[in-house]
């Protein structure tokens, strides 16, 4: 039996409220949530709080996946609305450039230095908020920059700038 087989009946198995299954759901994919969630927002306990209204929704909408995509990415994806629903919901601004203010793509720097994992960790989450959501949405979720702007309700062109200059500020940070 291969992999989407499994998660299909896993899947079925939890629209029957299946507690083992839901359970076995839960246990595949809390861990990455709540990784995407911690990048997203910051904040442990707040992490933990969004995982468990996603975990929620996941089983009372159950019912409308589906499998048009994995259910990870259905999963991600309610997540990642999740974290940005919490976010706004802490007013989080963006500034809107000017295309005067956007920057060009930096050239590579001569010589590559090299960073650890921490401290790229670190330095991404001392970036400003706007910075560090755009970033973790197209640089770690994979999220383009039309997806970010309808996601965020920003204009693509302010998706863009604010990335580039979160990878300007990380490049100054990890200088």
């Amino acid at each position: 039996m291969d992999a989407t087989q499994t998660h299909r009946d896993l899947i079925d198995r939890c629209r029957e409220g299946r507690r083992d299954a839901q359970f076995e759901l839960y246990r595949l994919y809390s861990r990455a949530m709540y990784n995407t969630a911690l990048r997203m927002v910051q904040h442990p306990h707040d992490a933990e709080d969004i995982l468990q209204s996603v975990f929620v929704e996941v089983f009372a909408k159950l019912e409308s996946f589906r499998h048009e995509s994995s259910i990870g990415a259905w999963i991600k994806r309610i997540t990642v609305n999740k974290c940005i629903n919490f976010l706004k919901s802490r007013r989080l601004a963006f500034q809107e450039l000017t295309a005067m203010n956007d920057r060009a793509e930096d050239q590579a720097p001569e010589t590559e230095p090299t960073y650890t994992v921490e401290k790229i960790n670190r330095a991404v989450a001392e970036l400003p908020e706007g910075y560090r959501v755009v970033f973790s949405l197209y640089a770690i979720e994979g999220y383009d920059h039309e997806e970010i702007s309808q996601i965020l309700n920003i204009s693509e062109a302010t998706s863009k700038s604010q990335y580039s200059r979160a990878k300007a500020k990380l490049r100054d940070m990890l200088a």
